[in-house]
Protein backbone atom coordinates (compact mmCIF):
# COMPACT_ATOMS: atom_id res chain seq x y z
CA UNK A 1 0.00 0.00 0.00
CA UNK A 2 1.41 3.35 -1.01
CA UNK A 3 1.01 6.60 0.88
CA UNK A 4 -1.56 7.69 -1.70
CA UNK A 5 -3.75 4.72 -0.73
CA UNK A 6 -3.76 5.57 2.98
CA UNK A 7 -7.06 6.99 4.27
CA UNK A 8 -7.11 10.67 5.10
CA UNK A 9 -8.23 11.29 8.67
CA UNK A 10 -9.86 14.68 9.19
CA UNK A 11 -8.44 16.68 12.11
CA UNK A 12 -10.30 16.55 15.40
CA UNK A 13 -12.53 19.30 16.75
CA UNK A 14 -9.83 20.90 18.86
CA UNK A 15 -7.34 20.89 15.97
CA UNK A 16 -9.91 22.48 13.67
CA UNK A 17 -10.78 25.08 16.29
CA UNK A 18 -7.13 25.93 16.96
CA UNK A 19 -6.58 26.52 13.22
CA UNK A 20 -9.43 29.06 13.16
CA UNK A 21 -8.11 30.78 16.31
CA UNK A 22 -4.58 30.93 14.84
CA UNK A 23 -5.93 32.38 11.60
CA UNK A 24 -7.76 35.14 13.51
CA UNK A 25 -4.68 35.98 15.58
CA UNK A 26 -2.49 36.18 12.48
CA UNK A 27 -5.08 38.42 10.85
CA UNK A 28 -5.02 40.70 13.88
CA UNK A 29 -1.21 40.78 13.95
CA UNK A 30 -1.11 41.85 10.32
CA UNK A 31 -3.79 44.50 10.90
CA UNK A 32 -3.08 45.89 14.41
CA UNK A 33 -5.56 48.71 13.83
CA UNK A 34 -8.24 46.09 14.54
CA UNK A 35 -7.26 46.38 18.21
CA UNK A 36 -8.34 50.02 18.43
CA UNK A 37 -11.70 49.06 19.94
CA UNK A 38 -10.01 47.26 22.84
CA UNK A 39 -7.03 49.55 23.36
CA UNK A 40 -7.77 53.19 22.60
CA UNK A 41 -11.53 53.14 23.20
CA UNK A 42 -11.42 51.60 26.72
CA UNK A 43 -8.74 54.04 27.83
CA UNK A 44 -10.86 56.95 26.55
CA UNK A 45 -13.90 55.63 28.42
CA UNK A 46 -11.95 55.15 31.65
CA UNK A 47 -10.34 58.58 31.57
CA UNK A 48 -13.46 60.38 30.34
CA UNK A 49 -15.81 59.01 32.97
CA UNK A 50 -13.23 59.11 35.76
CA UNK A 51 -12.21 62.73 35.40
CA UNK A 52 -15.19 64.35 33.65
CA UNK A 53 -18.15 62.65 35.30
CA UNK A 54 -16.49 61.28 38.43
CA UNK A 55 -16.95 64.43 40.47
CA UNK A 56 -20.67 64.56 39.66
CA UNK A 57 -21.56 60.94 40.48
CA UNK A 58 -22.23 59.97 44.07
CA UNK A 59 -21.04 56.47 44.96
CA UNK A 60 -22.87 54.59 47.77
CA UNK A 61 -21.21 54.81 51.18
CA UNK A 62 -18.85 57.51 49.91
CA UNK A 63 -16.80 55.10 47.81
CA UNK A 64 -14.21 55.91 45.18
CA UNK A 65 -15.87 56.45 41.80
CA UNK A 66 -12.80 55.27 39.88
CA UNK A 67 -12.92 51.92 41.66
CA UNK A 68 -16.69 51.85 41.19
CA UNK A 69 -16.25 52.54 37.46
CA UNK A 70 -13.59 50.01 36.42
CA UNK A 71 -15.72 46.86 36.88
CA UNK A 72 -18.47 48.60 34.91
CA UNK A 73 -16.19 49.48 31.99
CA UNK A 74 -14.85 45.91 31.97
CA UNK A 75 -18.39 44.57 31.90
CA UNK A 76 -19.21 46.84 28.98
CA UNK A 77 -16.10 45.67 27.11
CA UNK A 78 -16.96 41.98 27.44
CA UNK A 79 -20.50 42.69 26.22
CA UNK A 80 -19.00 44.27 23.11
CA UNK A 81 -17.35 40.93 22.33
CA UNK A 82 -20.55 40.32 20.39
CA UNK A 83 -19.41 43.07 17.99
CA UNK A 84 -16.12 41.30 17.31
CA UNK A 85 -17.53 37.87 16.51
CA UNK A 86 -20.53 39.21 14.57
CA UNK A 87 -18.51 41.43 12.27
CA UNK A 88 -15.87 38.74 11.80
CA UNK A 89 -18.43 36.15 10.72
CA UNK A 90 -20.21 38.58 8.41
CA UNK A 91 -16.94 39.59 6.75
CA UNK A 92 -15.85 35.96 6.28
CA UNK A 93 -19.16 34.99 4.72
CA UNK A 94 -19.23 38.06 2.48
CA UNK A 95 -15.66 37.48 1.23
CA UNK A 96 -16.19 33.78 0.60
CA UNK A 97 -13.82 32.65 3.36
CA UNK A 98 -16.46 30.37 4.91
CA UNK A 99 -17.09 28.77 1.51
CA UNK A 100 -13.39 27.96 1.28
CA UNK A 101 -13.48 26.37 4.71
CA UNK A 102 -16.43 24.26 3.63
CA UNK A 103 -14.28 22.69 0.93
CA UNK A 104 -11.98 21.48 3.71
CA UNK A 105 -12.66 18.90 6.45
CA UNK A 106 -13.64 21.62 8.92
CA UNK A 107 -17.04 21.61 10.64
CA UNK A 108 -19.19 24.70 10.98
CA UNK A 109 -19.19 24.34 14.78
CA UNK A 110 -15.38 24.34 14.97
CA UNK A 111 -15.36 27.53 12.89
CA UNK A 112 -17.81 29.23 15.26
CA UNK A 113 -15.97 27.94 18.34
CA UNK A 114 -12.68 29.22 16.94
CA UNK A 115 -14.24 32.60 16.24
CA UNK A 116 -15.63 32.68 19.79
CA UNK A 117 -12.27 31.91 21.40
CA UNK A 118 -10.52 34.48 19.19
CA UNK A 119 -13.12 37.10 20.17
CA UNK A 120 -12.57 36.37 23.87
CA UNK A 121 -8.81 36.73 23.40
CA UNK A 122 -9.44 39.99 21.55
CA UNK A 123 -11.49 41.30 24.47
CA UNK A 124 -8.92 40.03 26.99
CA UNK A 125 -6.45 42.50 25.49
CA UNK A 126 -8.91 45.30 26.22
CA UNK A 127 -9.44 44.11 29.79
CA UNK A 128 -5.68 44.06 30.32
CA UNK A 129 -5.31 47.58 28.94
CA UNK A 130 -8.12 48.82 31.19
CA UNK A 131 -6.66 47.11 34.26
CA UNK A 132 -3.30 48.80 33.66
CA UNK A 133 -5.01 52.16 33.06
CA UNK A 134 -7.06 51.67 36.21
CA UNK A 135 -3.98 50.91 38.30
CA UNK A 136 -2.40 54.13 37.04
CA UNK A 137 -5.40 56.26 38.10
CA UNK A 138 -5.88 54.57 41.47
CA UNK A 139 -8.02 51.46 40.96
CA UNK A 140 -7.15 48.46 43.14
CA UNK A 141 -8.53 45.00 43.86
CA UNK A 142 -9.08 44.76 47.61
CA UNK A 143 -10.38 41.19 47.77
CA UNK A 144 -8.38 37.99 48.02
CA UNK A 145 -6.69 36.14 45.18
CA UNK A 146 -9.54 33.68 44.75
CA UNK A 147 -12.12 36.46 44.64
CA UNK A 148 -10.02 38.32 42.08
CA UNK A 149 -9.76 35.23 39.88
CA UNK A 150 -13.47 34.49 40.25
CA UNK A 151 -14.29 38.00 39.05
CA UNK A 152 -12.30 37.51 35.85
CA UNK A 153 -13.78 34.03 35.36
CA UNK A 154 -17.27 35.53 35.53
CA UNK A 155 -16.28 38.03 32.82
CA UNK A 156 -15.20 35.20 30.51
CA UNK A 157 -18.32 33.11 31.23
CA UNK A 158 -20.62 36.04 30.57
CA UNK A 159 -18.67 36.95 27.44
CA UNK A 160 -19.14 33.42 26.10
CA UNK A 161 -22.90 33.83 26.48
CA UNK A 162 -22.84 37.19 24.68
CA UNK A 163 -20.84 35.68 21.83
CA UNK A 164 -23.82 33.58 20.75
CA UNK A 165 -25.87 36.73 20.41
CA UNK A 166 -23.12 38.07 18.16
CA UNK A 167 -23.10 34.83 16.13
CA UNK A 168 -26.85 35.17 15.62
CA UNK A 169 -26.65 38.77 14.42
CA UNK A 170 -23.60 38.05 12.26
CA UNK A 171 -25.43 35.15 10.61
CA UNK A 172 -28.68 37.04 10.25
CA UNK A 173 -27.56 40.37 8.75
CA UNK A 174 -25.84 40.60 5.40
CA UNK A 175 -23.25 43.35 5.78
CA UNK A 176 -20.71 44.57 8.31
CA UNK A 177 -22.38 48.00 8.29
CA UNK A 178 -25.76 46.50 9.14
CA UNK A 179 -24.26 44.38 11.92
CA UNK A 180 -22.44 47.36 13.42
CA UNK A 181 -25.54 49.54 13.30
CA UNK A 182 -27.83 46.92 14.80
CA UNK A 183 -25.49 45.95 17.64
CA UNK A 184 -24.73 49.58 18.40
CA UNK A 185 -28.48 50.26 18.65
CA UNK A 186 -29.10 47.33 20.99
CA UNK A 187 -25.98 46.91 23.13
CA UNK A 188 -25.14 50.54 23.86
CA UNK A 189 -28.56 51.28 25.43
CA UNK A 190 -28.32 47.98 27.31
CA UNK A 191 -24.99 48.94 28.90
CA UNK A 192 -26.13 52.44 29.81
CA UNK A 193 -29.43 51.17 31.22
CA UNK A 194 -27.59 49.36 34.00
CA UNK A 195 -25.28 50.02 36.95
CA UNK A 196 -22.19 50.24 34.73
CA UNK A 197 -21.67 53.99 35.14
CA UNK A 198 -24.03 55.06 37.92
CA UNK A 199 -25.73 53.47 40.93
CA UNK A 200 -29.30 52.30 40.37
CA UNK A 201 -30.73 53.48 43.71
CA UNK A 202 -31.44 57.12 42.66
CA UNK A 203 -33.27 56.03 39.49
CA UNK A 204 -37.03 56.22 39.10
CA UNK A 205 -38.71 53.01 40.32
CA UNK A 206 -39.62 51.69 36.87
CA UNK A 207 -36.19 52.51 35.47
CA UNK A 208 -34.44 51.02 38.49
CA UNK A 209 -36.41 47.79 38.04
CA UNK A 210 -35.24 47.46 34.43
CA UNK A 211 -31.64 48.35 35.28
CA UNK A 212 -31.37 45.92 38.19
CA UNK A 213 -32.81 43.02 36.18
CA UNK A 214 -30.36 43.79 33.37
CA UNK A 215 -27.89 40.86 33.18
CA UNK A 216 -24.98 43.30 32.84
CA UNK A 217 -25.85 44.80 36.24
CA UNK A 218 -25.47 41.39 37.89
CA UNK A 219 -22.03 40.89 36.33
CA UNK A 220 -20.82 44.35 37.33
CA UNK A 221 -22.21 44.05 40.87
CA UNK A 222 -20.51 40.66 41.26
CA UNK A 223 -17.14 42.10 40.22
CA UNK A 224 -17.52 45.09 42.54
CA UNK A 225 -18.27 42.88 45.52
CA UNK A 226 -15.57 40.33 44.74
CA UNK A 227 -12.93 42.99 44.15
CA UNK A 228 -13.98 45.28 47.00
CA UNK A 229 -14.80 48.11 44.59
CA UNK A 230 -18.27 48.82 45.89
CA UNK A 231 -20.73 47.98 48.65
CA UNK A 232 -23.22 45.14 48.58
CA UNK A 233 -26.58 45.87 47.00
CA UNK A 234 -29.06 47.85 49.05
CA UNK A 235 -31.78 45.84 50.84
CA UNK A 236 -34.39 47.08 48.37
CA UNK A 237 -32.42 46.02 45.27
CA UNK A 238 -33.71 43.37 42.90
CA UNK A 239 -32.94 39.71 43.57
CA UNK A 240 -30.13 39.38 40.97
CA UNK A 241 -28.16 42.13 42.70
CA UNK A 242 -28.65 40.50 46.09
CA UNK A 243 -26.90 37.35 44.79
CA UNK A 244 -24.86 38.69 41.85
CA UNK A 245 -22.39 35.82 41.43
CA UNK A 246 -25.09 33.16 41.16
CA UNK A 247 -27.23 35.48 39.05
CA UNK A 248 -24.35 36.10 36.61
CA UNK A 249 -23.77 32.37 36.15
CA UNK A 250 -27.49 31.80 35.56
CA UNK A 251 -27.75 34.73 33.14
CA UNK A 252 -24.73 33.42 31.22
CA UNK A 253 -26.25 29.95 30.96
CA UNK A 254 -29.56 31.45 29.88
CA UNK A 255 -27.90 33.52 27.15
CA UNK A 256 -26.10 30.44 25.85
CA UNK A 257 -29.16 28.18 25.99
CA UNK A 258 -31.39 30.75 24.29
CA UNK A 259 -29.06 32.10 21.61
CA UNK A 260 -26.69 29.20 20.80
CA UNK A 261 -29.22 26.85 19.11
CA UNK A 262 -30.84 29.71 17.17
CA UNK A 263 -27.43 31.10 16.18
CA UNK A 264 -26.23 27.71 14.96
CA UNK A 265 -29.33 27.25 12.82
CA UNK A 266 -29.00 30.77 11.43
CA UNK A 267 -25.35 30.17 10.55
CA UNK A 268 -26.14 26.85 8.84
CA UNK A 269 -28.90 28.51 6.78
CA UNK A 270 -26.61 31.40 5.87
CA UNK A 271 -23.86 29.06 4.67
CA UNK A 272 -26.08 26.45 3.04
CA UNK A 273 -25.59 25.50 -0.60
Amino acid sequence: MTSADLPITPPGLWRQTSIIVRRSLIHTRRMPEMLTDVTVQPVIFVLLFSFVFGAAVSVPDGGNYREFLLPGIMGQTIVFTAFVVAMGITADVDKGIVDRFRSLPISRFSYLLGRAIAALLHSAIGLTVMAVTGLVIGWRIHGGILDAILGFVLIVVFGFGMIWYGVLIGSWLRSVEAVNGFLFSTLFPLTFLSNVFVPTAPMADWLRFIAEWNPISSLVQAMRELWGNGPAAAPGAALPLQHPVIATVLWSLALTVVFAPVALRAFVRRTAD
